[in-house]
């Protein structure tokens, strides 16, 4: 028989990554604030540490210096032998991993949320990494109620094929906060705003929780990935086609069978192939172009958690 709600140990250690993405400088701009005065982010009983994840790109403003941080959190990598001839992201990862997980182990920091900026017009975004986690279904369940009327999605990253092996995925509990947009290398008050509310909700909820609160059962929409959509190219593997300016800034809406998606220099329309109707998230999005993406197809579903609270109450 399964029971209706759930005990966890309460949260002891908690970081916030910024910079995984040299340029993405919401996160920088807050982490280095942080690291100077965390006040803000200080909870009774918790252990919050503010984190710069990728200092040479945040000195250099760009996402990466060798390859992609956000990436490289696998096995393969993190088992690699140290030396100076792996990448630095690499080398980064295993004293990340070093300094926060290990990666699957007890000793394990209990959250990471690590704070990105998206280009696209994604608004507040929290990303889960595993649909069966009533504690973050729970959190972000929180969060979005406290959040409300400003709308806050889910995007659930969970697939057979797409692994993702995130700088965050060494926690037991790994957060991603993504918002938008905001170009790279630039900070917006408004997008800012937004990003500090988010960690002072998902705060409060944790502090809530060690406080021996307990949490009804509760649901949430989700957004889940189906597959990434490239652009469409020529023979030498250029761009042939931009977004459609009725897809553009369209994140979270839906796309019908039919509807324009891409546009060609001659004016020829490229439509939503297939009998689904999907939601596009990451749409244009400027980091993506290396990674040959122009948005991911995404389906909306509703997940469901138990209620929680703490095995010390």
């Amino acid at each position: 028989m399964t029971s209706c709600h759930v005990t966890k140990d309460p949260i002891k250690k908690v970081a916030i990554f910024g910079g995984t993405h040299g340029n993405e400088l919401t996160g920088v701009f807050l982490v280095k604030h942080w690291l100077e005065n965390g006040t803000e982010i200080q909870r009774t009983g918790l252990e919050v540490k503010p984190f710069i994840t990728n200092p040479r790109a945040v000195k250099k403003c760009t996402r990466y210096v060798d390859c992609d941080l956000n990436r490289v959190f696998d096995p393969e990598n993190l088992g690699k032998t140290m030396s100076k001839d792996l990448p630095y992201e690499v080398r980064r990862a295993q004293e990340i991993n070093h300094l926060f997980g290990p990666k699957d182990n007890e000793d394990s920091y209990d959250i990471i949320f690590d704070l990105h900026n998206t280009t696209s017009n994604m608004g507040c975004t929290l990303i889960l990494e595993d649909s069966r986690n009533d504690f973050l279904i729970q959190m972000f369940h929180y969060i979005k109620s406290s959040l409300a009327p400003l709308p806050c999605y889910v995007y659930l990253i969970e697939h057979p094929s797409l692994k993702y092996a995130t700088t965050r995925s060494i926690a037991k509990y790994p957060v991603g906060i993504e918002v938008g947009p905001q170009p790279q290398g630039v900070l917006r008050a408004d997008i800012l705003d937004q990003m500090r509310k988010m960690l002072k909700h998902a705060l409060d909820f944790i502090h809530n929780f060690n406080e021996g609160k307990e949490f009804p059962p509760c649901a949430i929409e989700v957004y889940k990935i189906m597959e990434k959509v490239d652009y469409p190219r020529n023979e030498n593997g250029d761009i042939a086609a931009i977004i459609h300016p009725n897809l553009q800034d369209q994140d979270w809406k839906p796309l019908h069978p039919g509807d324009p998606v891409f546009l060609t220099l001659d004016g020829q329309i490229i439509p939503l192939g297939g009998d689904d109707t999907v939601y596009p998230v990451f749409v244009n999005e400027a980091a993506y172009y290396e990674k040959r993406e122009a948005f991911a197809k995404t389906t909306k579903l509703t997940l469901s958690a138990k209620s929680i609270r703490s095995s010390l109450h």
